[in-house]
């Protein structure tokens, strides 16, 4: 059974990777030979934490799709999209640098995948606009969100298992992740010219003609945008004090998705078209072949071998797990990857009498699974959300165009973070 989990997934990522054949077939066909195999039964898919399809992520996307659909009908991504290029001044690579910074700062207090969702539309009009591709624009929005989900509880669905496993409230994400987070940022923007350069050339009177646009006359529903907005915060707050009302994030989103729907009155092709079927698809068949190579424990003795590599030295473990989990993440997905790592980091934790030394191991799989989600296209949900949205706008982007970006950025933000690592929990502890 081992051998045959293994074989699937190999073969279903290897076709995802050559793109001969579309994701989500691949996906699901890999999910059906596992569950036909006798590898996982039905409660292991429906029902299992462990090795199940995770609805939390499905359902917030869902949701999330739906609120961004109704959204959509109101004109403000039209106006949000006048409103930058002409804060740019019609320079594509200034736009670029405000869409990033925007997608990052909103990972952090959002999470990456509900921040694609509500950028990826203006950025797609400020291109159209400019008459420029969107495609870098779109690559470096989604590394940018990866990166910035990375500073706060919140942020990237792994935070949150890691979170609850360590102990770890919002506040200590905040001072020991935010810090490294923003160096990152500023590393990743002073190499974004030189990482696309090529895609910032504007016809001169493109840009003039932008600087004459008025961005309020792009609102075509006011009373609706007004609706949406009350809706937004209210889903807003509902993320931030999930824990306090124990109502997870998922259920959130499709409180809000529902309300919305209701007051709006829009007819279902209006809201519904925003959804993006063949990626949830995609994440149910991903999600259990995942699950069959955590049930026959090829992760579990993955994560195994990689901790006994460690020697019992804190240096050397942090090290250890921050660059074997950017690279496990990118292949595997970082969600489950931390899922089934994070007991075994528990244990390392409680073996280390130091406890500054101890708590470096969680930041370390933190950053290495948030960070080394922007190692592939599919190393994160949000990366697959992009190429999503790209490709059913005609945008589309290939697996091996990502990754080519995706691998510099995760070696760059990697290099930055171990030694962060070192001389904060280290060197000065």
């Amino acid at each position: 059974m081992t051998v045959v989990a293994i074989a699937v997934f190999a073969i279903a990522y290897t076709l995802i990777a050559s793109e001969r054949v579309h994701k989500t077939t691949a996906a699901l066909c890999g999910a059906g030979v596992v569950i036909a195999a006798g590898i996982v039964d039905s409660d292991d898919v429906f029902y299992s934490h462990e090795t199940g399809i995770d609805w939390n992520v499905i359902y917030l996307l869902l949701g999330m799709m739906i609120i961004v659909g109704v959204l959509r009908q109101t004109g403000v991504f039209e106006w949000a999209a006048i409103w930058a290029a002409k804060r740019a001044k019609g320079s594509a690579l200034r736009v670029m640098i405000l869409l990033v910074l925007i997608t990052a700062t909103g990972s952090g207090f959002l999470d990456n995948v509900t921040t694609v969702l509500l950028v990826a539309p203006v950025t797609m009009l400020v291109c159209e606009r400019l008459e420029v591709p969107p495609q870098p624009f779109l690559i470096a929005e989604v590394l940018a969100s990866n990166i910035g989900g990375a500073g706060t509880l919140i942020g990237d669905p792994p935070n949150i298992i890691i979170g609850s496993r360590g102990g770890l409230t919002f506040n200590d994400f905040v001072a020991n992740m935010t810090p490294i987070v923003l160096i990152e940022l500023v590393v990743f923007t002073l190499v974004l010219p030189r990482l696309f350069r090529g895609s910032f050339t504007v016809d001169p009177e493109r840009a003039a003609d932008i600087m004459q646009l008025n961005e309020r006359e792009a609102i075509r529903d006011p009373k609706l945008l007004i609706k949406c907005g009350v809706v937004l915060l209210c889903v807003f707050a509902g993320f931030f004090g999930h824990s306090y009302f124990e109502v997870e994030p998922a259920l959130v989103a499709l409180l809000g998705a529902g309300a919305l729907v209701l007051i709006s009155g829009l007819p279902q092709r209006d809201y519904l078209s925003a959804v993006e079927w063949e990626t949830l698809l995609f994440f149910a068949g991903l999600f259990v072949m995942i699950g069959a190579l955590v049930k026959t424990g090829v992760i579990r003795r993955l994560a195994e071998y990689a901790t006994h590599l460690t020697g019992g030295d804190a240096l050397v473990a942090t090290m250890l797990i921050l660059v074997v989990s950017a690279v496990l993440s990118g292949v595997i997905d970082n969600i489950p990857y931390v899922a089934t790592m994070s007991p075994l980091v528990a244990q390392l934790v409680e073996s280390i009498d130091h406890e500054s030394k101890g708590h470096a191991l969680w930041w370390a799989l933190a950053l290495g699974a948030d960070l080394g989600g922007n190692l592939t296209a599919v190393g994160a949900s949000a990366n697959v959300v992009m190429l999503g949205i790209a490709r059913r706008s005609d945008y589309p982007i290939s697996f091996w165009e990502f990754t080519r970006k995706g691998v510099v950025v995760t070696a760059i933000t990697v290099a930055v973070a171990a030694p962060y690592l070192w001389l904060r929990y280290f060197a000065f502890s």
